[in-house]
């Protein structure tokens, strides 16, 4: 029973210790350094309000086009895109270079900002994790 009793408290023990270093991911702060990383990469294609410029490049304002899975707007950043796109119904024909050399962490708040930001309000936030494990 002594043995049992150790056991436990030392399992106990090492579960409260290791969830005290565990952080939640900040999303607001996220989105607040996203929007520096928007305004320095993104904004002059985009535009500020993300209403983009018509017919030449797509809106992130109210965009259906960001409720695609995260994996594919990460690898949209990371790889560019060329060819034909549908977003809000409107077809554009442009090219997005790819924005590799960004960090994990700049590409997650990026898209953590556009997916809440100008009516959009996307669950779910984009990790730096996850944009690693997607980088080639």
């Amino acid at each position: 029973m002594n043995k049992f009793l150790v056991t436990v408290v030392a399992f106990l023990s090492i579960f409260f210790l290791s969830s005290a270093f565990y952080q939640k991911y900040d999303l607001a702060k996220s989105i607040a350094r996203g929007k520096v990383v928007y305004t320095t990469y993104c904004v002059t294609c985009h535009m500020p309000a993300g209403n983009a410029t018509a017919n030449v490049f797509p809106p992130l304002a109210k965009s259906d086009y960001l409720k695609k899975p995260i994996d594919t707007l990460i690898h949209i950043v990371l790889n560019g895109q060329t060819g034909e796109i549908v977003v809000n119904d409107t077809t554009y024909n442009g090219q997005m270079l790819p924005l590799n050399y960004l960090t994990d962490e700049q590409i997650a708040d990026a898209l953590n900002y556009v997916r809440n930001s100008w009516g959009n309000n996307l669950k779910g936030p984009v990790l730096p994790e996850k944009v690693k494990a997607l980088r080639k």
